[in-house]
């Protein structure tokens, strides 16, 4: 399994040692600077020319931060348009996300959660912050058995209740088919953490690819079906329907300065560390 590597924008204000960068602490190997040795009673730590410095003649102890861990979590949109299946099933694609970064999270000594929702959140794939070796193999089990149904992803509004206090890491998994009032005031909902869109695409999803010919279209949300006749003005109205969208969901995006993170066809983690370290 390819592990992937990711970091966080800011020091954490974690309670357990990690990977990650931080401003706690006073045992670690990053210099934080200087208190008084009655404050940090560690005098091993003595640092004389600061005490020297000292205009009140106190003792100064260097102080270090201990690299702390984050809770990394990642939601899931169920509704009904991520049954699609191209190249690959798109659910396949977020149970192999879901494999390798429960398995990245615990090899940093992060906690992993995960929170799936169609029009409500769904219990049975609900995982609180766990760091549990095995939890997302579990987890990616049980998406390649479900098939989604819902019609909307209004279930997204209700994430935050169940994430952690602490300021985590969130990757929100989706195909963004869904209404940018939605997108917002889920992006909204979770301003408090550091959030990672990730655009969830098939490029068979876009449109057929023949040229022209009687066609049985699907709205996978709500299940309509519509009789078309697929021609070459047609296919330029629709190219230039996705491309208006595209534009408005990546403005959606920049306004609120989150980098999305695309996943075309099958799951790539070298590109999940790519979009961390570009």
């Amino acid at each position: 399994m390819i592990e992937i590597q990711y970091r966080v924008g800011g020091p954490v204000q974690g309670h357990f040692p990690g990977h990650h960068r931080s401003s706690r602490g006073d045992s670690g190997f990053e210099f934080r600077g200087h208190a008084s040795l009655l404050d940090a009673p560690d005098p091993r730590r003595l640092d004389l020319h600061a005490s020297l410095r000292d205009p009140f003649g106190g003792w100064r102890v260097r102080v270090h931060a201990q690299r702390m861990s984050v809770p990394v979590t990642m939601v899931v949109d169920l509704s009904a348009s991520m049954a699609f299946e191209g190249t690959h099933r798109k659910l396949d694609v977020v149970a192999d996300f879901v494999d390798s970064l429960s398995w990245s999270a615990w090899r940093n000594g992060d906690s992993f959660g995960f929170v799936g929702c169609d029009t409500a959140v769904h219990p049975v794939l609900l995982q609180p912050q766990t760091r549990q070796r095995g939890a997302g193999a579990l987890l990616a089990h049980a998406l390649r058995a479900h098939v989604p149904a819902g019609r909307s992803a209004a279930g997204l509004l209700q994430v935050a209740q169940h994430l952690s206090r602490q300021r985590s890491l969130v990757f929100l998994v989706s195909d963004f088919h869904l209404p940018p009032p939605l997108v917002e005031a889920v992006l909204d909902g979770l301003a408090a953490h550091e959030v990672v869109p990730v655009l969830l695409w098939d490029p068979l999803e876009f449109g057929p690819r023949a040229r022209h010919g009687l066609l049985n279209v699907t709205d996978p949300e709500t299940g309509r079906q519509r009789l078309v006749w697929w021609r070459p003005a047609l296919r330029a109205r629709w190219q230039a329907a996705r491309s208006a969208q595209r534009t408005r969901l990546l403005q959606l995006l920049r306004a609120r300065r989150l980098s999305p993170l695309v996943l075309e066809g099958g799951f790539d983690a070298d590109a999940v560390t790519r979009h961390f370290f570009a």
